[in-house]
C-alpha cells in the first residue's frame, strides 16, 4: 500500500517504516527501467533543491545533482563557503531563509545535528547526504543492490568489516529494518555507538533477524551472504590514519578472509575505495563484487526519495 511520504525529511533509515522503504525501492526499480528505455519523468519540474556540502564528494553531489535534473529540477551547490552557516547565521535562520527559496535540501556534512535543526527549523523536506553518524542514501542504494541480486533481504546476512563508523550505524538500522541479520566486526575501542546498536536491536527482534558486535573478522563473514567494508579513516580522521592502519590490518577484506564467506557472496563498498588497505584488488574486482553496481544505485534510489519527499 503506498505511503505519502511528501514533506517528510530523511534523516536516518531508523526514522522510516518498512512499508517506505520499500516503495522507495520500487520506485528506484521504475525509474531505474525506464532511463535505460528513455522514458522520463519530469515529476519535480520547477523544483529546486539545494545541496550544501561541507564535506566534498563524488557520488553524492553526480548522483543528486544528474538525479534533479533528469526529475526535471534544478539543484543547486553550495559548498562550506558559499553559506554562512553556523558562521554568522544560526541553523534556524538558515532553514527557514532557504525554505522561501527551495523545495528541498540535500545536505553532506560532519554533525549530524546539523540536519536535524535544519529539518526542525525548515518548512521544506532534508535529505541527509551523509553526517559522521549515519549515512542512509548509501544504505538503501545498497540494500537496493541486494535486492536486485538476491529478489530478497530478509534472512539474508550482511558482515561489515571494520570501523564502527556512519555507514555500520545506517547498515544496521537498514538490515535490522528489513530483517537481515548482521554481524559487526570492529577493533576494541573502534565498535558502533550504543544507542544505534541497542535501537537496531529493537527492530531486529520485531523482524526476527540478529545483531552480532564481534572482534574476529572471521567469526563475522562466516557463511555471510554479503561482505561490506569501508575506509579506516574516514573525513576529518586523517590525523589517526597511521594509528588506525596498524590496528585495523587484519581487518582486511582479502581472499584469505572470504573464503568464510558463501562462495556466491556479494562484495559491497560505499567508494571511493583505498585499495591494498581495507580491501584488496582480487576481492575489489573479482566476479563477486558489485562495487559500480552499487554506485550507479545511488542515482536511481536517491531520484526515488526526492520525488516522494519533494
Amino acid at each position: 500500500m503506498a505511503v505519502n511520504m511528501r514533506g517528510k525529511s530523511l534523516i536516518e533509515i531508523h526514522h522510516l517504516s518498512l512499508e517506505e522503504i520499500y516503495q522507495i525501492f520500487d520506485l528506484s526499480a521504475a525509474l531505474k527501467q525506464d532511463r535505460l528505455i528513455g522514458r522520463k519523468h519530469h515529476v519535480l519540474e520547477g523544483k529546486k533543491l539545494g545541496m550544501i556540502f561541507s564535506k566534498p564528494s563524488t557520488r553524492t553531489r553526480v548522483s543528486f545533482e544528474v538525479g534533479i535534473y533528469e526529475l526535471g529540477g534544478t539543484g543547486l551547490y553550495f559548498n562550506q563557503n558559499d553559506l554562512q552557516l553556523k558562521k554568522s547565521e544560526s541553523v534556524s535562520d538558515t532553514a527557514q531563509v532557504l525554505s522561501r527559496y527551495l523545495d528541498g535540501i540535500m545536505i553532506r556534512t560532519f554533525d549530524h545535528q546539523d540536519v536535524i535543526d535544519l529539518a526542525k527549523y525548515g518548512s521544506i523536506p532534508v535529505i541527509n547526504g551523509l553526517t559522521d553518524l549515519h549515512h542512509p542514501c548509501q544504505v538503501l542504494c545498497d540494500l537496493f543492490t541486494v535486492l536486485e541480486k538476491r529478489r530478497t533481504l530478509r534472512g539474508l546476512k550482511l558482515a561489515y568489516i571494520g570501523d564502527g563508523n556512519n555507514m555500520a550505524h545506517s547498515l544496521l538500522h537498514g538490515c535490522s529494518k528489513v530483517g537481515m541479520d548482521i554481524a559487526i566486526a570492529s577493533p576494541s575501542g573502534y565498535t558502533p555507538a550504543d544507542f544505534v546498536v541497542k535501537e537496531s536491536q529493537e527492530n531486529a527482534k520485531y523482524m526476527g533477524s540478529k545483531i552480532e558486535i564481534l572482534e574476529d573478522p572471521i567469526a563475522a563473514v562466516k557463511d555471510a551472504d554479503i561482505i561490506y567494508t569501508d575506509v579506516w579513516a574516514s573525513m576529518g580522521q586523517e590525523k589517526e590514519t597511521e594509528e588506525r592502519k596498524k590496528k585495523f590490518m587484519k581487518y582486511q577484506v582479502n581472499p584469505e578472509l572470504v573464503k568464510h564467506a558463501k562462495e556466491d557472496y556479494l562484495f559491497m563498498h560505499c567508494l571511493p575505495a583505498h585499495r591494498g588497505e581495507e580491501v584488496v584488488n582480487e576481492v575489489c574486482d573479482s566476479p563477486n563484487s558489485v562495487i559500480f553496481d552499487e554506485a550507479e544505485n545511488r542515482l536511481h534510489v536517491q531520484k526515488a526519495v526526492m520525488a516522494l519527499v519533494m
